[in-house]
């Protein structure tokens, strides 16, 4: 490490977005400029800064200072200040008016701009108007210095204190003295823990009313993480009082603060009154009022959908006969479900896998197509809606692409990333009379909010999935809700096609399904059981698969070959699997380009996913070089394969699914992971060539009936279990899935 003075000279490369910036300082005693690199929150030509950094050698620009921190050094002499003024930092200021101002008043120059900056109209070309302009610059600068000085005291990094002074301006610092909380209201990047222990270090006292009512939104949000949309009222007070030390009383009376003002909403609480403090109080539903709204707008508009007497008529055998489904024969429960769906306004289709779904629903497309309807079809996932598209013939879009989904702008004055609306909503709805929806388990409370915001009354909404998936990522239970609600019409398959008995995976499924336990063995054609006891010896057999065996077994690329495992941690988690695999199937070569960022490293030709929702994203279709098309937004658990990482502009390009390129600024690297081995819960909506499931040990929560069964049904030549036997049987007998806490099915009953 050295400590390096001098003035920035010359900015040659800065990427605004990260604030990555290359540029050269001047250092006093030293004949050349010396080259830095690192994220500067804000810099410009003619700046004097104090960095700490190490040296560097790049392979193609030389030599350089790797900056680890930094600090803005105010000019002190009239030579200093005419170069941080002509450097236009300052607004209205340029080389020849910086001239005449130090020209003015030298040394003194910067106290007449603070504290008398009328003096500035005696010098040419200064109206009253600019030197107004050139004062509010000069102490909007000066802010954010101090900004960020008292920040960094507190281990704030200075492009977060960058943020904070675009959202709060010269109130910044005066607003997280009163209530640092707020950053984790306000602010993207700061959460309630930065927020907690900023406020720790700041002196605000543990149990402060701003204190506990951020941690009670905050587990509230945490469960809604977890997938749940409510907590109970005695499990979030223990929570709220465990995480902040903070007796009963004091929470209680947060939650009835929050409760009044109606940032929470607390349902079923008994007679208790929260405004008077009268009557009993009874354990209650606590959600945050977004949610609470949610799930009565999802059980009202779906009663509304259906609501009408007879949406069509009854479908004739001889009609059947007709629907141009080939020597496809329909059984008798496919022919209830076309006719329930073309006759209501809601219908759900369920079913394991072999059991007709995709045959159902293109006799139900063929028979509506015939009356003349129009449909639209949708799924969750780009991957799920790509296999319906091959399943039907018929193109199918991923929900959001079908509601225009559309990321706002950030606001440039500070806001959130990830802020998003739909095109489609209640004033401009979808234009069909059917819209059906696949893989209906992975849809949570929000996007089945959005979407019936955009089915008008007289569209059929037809839902299709599998009830014993494992459930969606976000909040909600939707398909399972709206099923026990016994409300609406619905079709459960129960029968195995004859061509899908032939597959093991399929009747092993079922079997699964039902707690019984399939062969274990290495006699079937695409279920196997490769009996393992150490991780070592499993990581040893998922190397030799992976390698290439598996691939050619069943006719595809290497890196179409898929890891699924419970968990993310321990030997057999996700991190330590894509590290093994990464060095196994792409090693570091010559040419080929890598990059760490927060102990992940990505290199050229890796295997990765999407990990959250990221409606901002732009993306373009190439074909043979040329652009064919441009649009915004990629998904949780889209997978693409790193194509280029360009050191100098700070980005990698990603070539998703159908060929959509993507360019990802460095700083958003934290929205990917390796995906040569991903988590089951990631792998729904998927289907993969080949399927390789080591089970070795883990919880209970994450080694039951409904994981394993959701890791099976993921694969559609060849399912491989490498591991212990005893663990697969357990797994089989353990029915226990995590509780979500949804009240949909009751919202439903309650209206009905």
């Amino acid at each position: 490490m050295k400590e390096l003075e001098g003035t920035v000279s010359n900015i040659i490369y800065r990427n605004d977005e990260t604030g990555y910036t290359v540029f050269e300082l001047a250092v006093s005693g030293k004949d050349q400029p010396v080259t830095c690199v690192g994220g500067f929150s804000f810099i410009a030509e003619g700046e004097c800064l104090r960095i700490n950094g190490r040296d560097k050698r790049h392979p193609v620009y030389g030599d350089q200072i790797e900056v680890v921190s930094y600090t803005d050094i105010e000019p002190s002499d009239a030579g200093s200040m005419e170069r941080y003024l002509a450097s236009g930092v300052i607004k209205g200021v340029g080389l020849k008016l910086a001239s005449r101002i130090v020209a003015a008043f030298g040394d003194d120059t910067f106290r007449v701009i603070e504290e008398e900056p009328e003096a500035l109209v005696d010098i040419k070309g200064i109206s009253a108007r600019l030197a107004r302009t050139i004062a509010e610059s000069f102490e909007e600068k000066r802010g954010i210095r101090d900004l960020m000085l008292f920040l960094q005291k507190y281990g704030i990094s200075n492009s977060l204190a960058l943020k904070i002074h675009k959202e709060y301006g010269s109130s910044a610092k005066k607003t997280i003295l009163e209530n640092p909380y707020k950053l984790a209201q306000d602010i993207q990047g700061v959460g309630f823990k930065t927020a907690d222990a900023l406020a720790m270090n700041i002196g605000i006292e543990k149990d402060c009313e701003h204190r506990i009512r951020a941690g009670i939104l905050y587990q509230l949000t945490v469960a809604e993480g977890a997938g749940h949309t409510y907590l109970p009222a005695d499990m979030l007070i223990a929570a709220v009082c465990g995480l902040l030390d903070v007796d009963e009383e004091a929470a209680q009376k947060a939650l009835d603060d929050l409760t009044v003002e109606g940032n929470v909403i607390v349902k079923n609480s008994g007679n208790y009154d929260p405004i008077t403090m009268e009557g009993q109080r009874e354990p209650g539903k606590v959600y945050r009022a977004p949610f609470y709204y949610m799930e009565l707008g999802v059980a009202r508009m779906l009663l509304d959908l259906d609501s009408m007497d007879q949406y069509g008529g009854e479908i004739s055998e001889k009609e059947f006969a007709k629907m141009g489904m080939g020597e496809v024969q329909l059984d008798d429960l496919q022919k209830r479900a076309v006719r329930e769906a073309y006759k209501h306004g809601v219908f759900i289709l369920t079913g394991g896998p072999g059991t007709g779904k995709t045959t159902t629903i293109r006799a139900m497309i063929s028979y509506f197509e015939k009356k003349g309807l129009t449909i639209l079809i949708a799924a969750p996932t780009g991957r799920a809606a790509k296999r319906i598209t091959e399943t039907t013939g018929r193109e199918a879009l991923t929900i959001h692409r079908m509601l225009g989904c559309q990321g706002v702008p950030d606001d440039p004055n500070g806001g959130r990333r990830g802020r998003f609306t739909f095109e489609k909503n209640e004033d401009e709805p979808l234009e069909a009379d059917a819209v059906i929806i696949d893989e209906m388990s992975m849809v949570d409370l929000p996007l089945m909010h959005a979407l019936l915001k955009a089915v008008c009354q007289g569209t059929r909404l037809i839902l299709v999935g599998d009830a014993n998936q494992l459930p969606s990522v976000g909040p909600g239970n939707v398909l399972k809700d709206i099923l026990a609600s016994h409300r609406f019409n619905a079709v459960c398959l129960t029968r195995i096609f004859r061509q899908a008995m032939e597959s093991d995976i399929i009747v092993g499924a079922h079997m699964i399904n039902r707690g019984e336990i399939p062969k274990l063995d290495n006699n079937s054609k695409d279920l196997f059981m490769m009996e393992r006891h150490s991780t070592d010896e499993i990581r040893g057999v998922i190397a030799n698969l992976v390698g290439g065996r598996l691939a050619r077994y069943v006719g595809e690329d290497v890196f179409d070959v898929q890891i699924l495992t419970p968990m993310k941690k321990g030997e057999l988690g996700t991190i330590n699997l894509n590290s093994l695999l990464q060095q196994f199937l792409n090693p570091p070569e010559e040419g080929r380009r890598q990059m760490e960022y927060h102990d992940v490293i990505f290199r050229e030709g890796d295997k990765v996913m999407q990990t959250k929702n990221d409606y901002h994203l732009e993306w373009e279709v190439r074909e043979r070089g040329f652009v064919k098309s441009t649009g915004t937004g990629i998904y949780n658990g889209d997978m693409g394969r790193i194509r280029q990482i360009n050191t100098f502009a700070q980005h990698i390009l990603i070539e998703f699914d159908d060929s959509r390129f993507v360019e990802y600024p460095f700083s958003q690297l934290d929205e990917l992971e390796l995906a040569y081995a991903v988590t089951i819960h990631k792998s729904q909506g998927s289907e993969y060539p080949a399927v390789v499931l080591p089970l070795l040990s883990g919880p209970a929560q994450l080694f039951n009936r409904n994981i394993l069964y959701t890791a099976v049904t993921r694969a559609k030549k060849c399912v491989i279990i490498v591991g212990s036997r005893q663990t697969v049987i357990n797994m089989i007998h353990n029915e226990n899935e995590q509780k979500r806490y949804s009240a949909l099915t009751e919202c439903i009953t309650q209206m009905n």
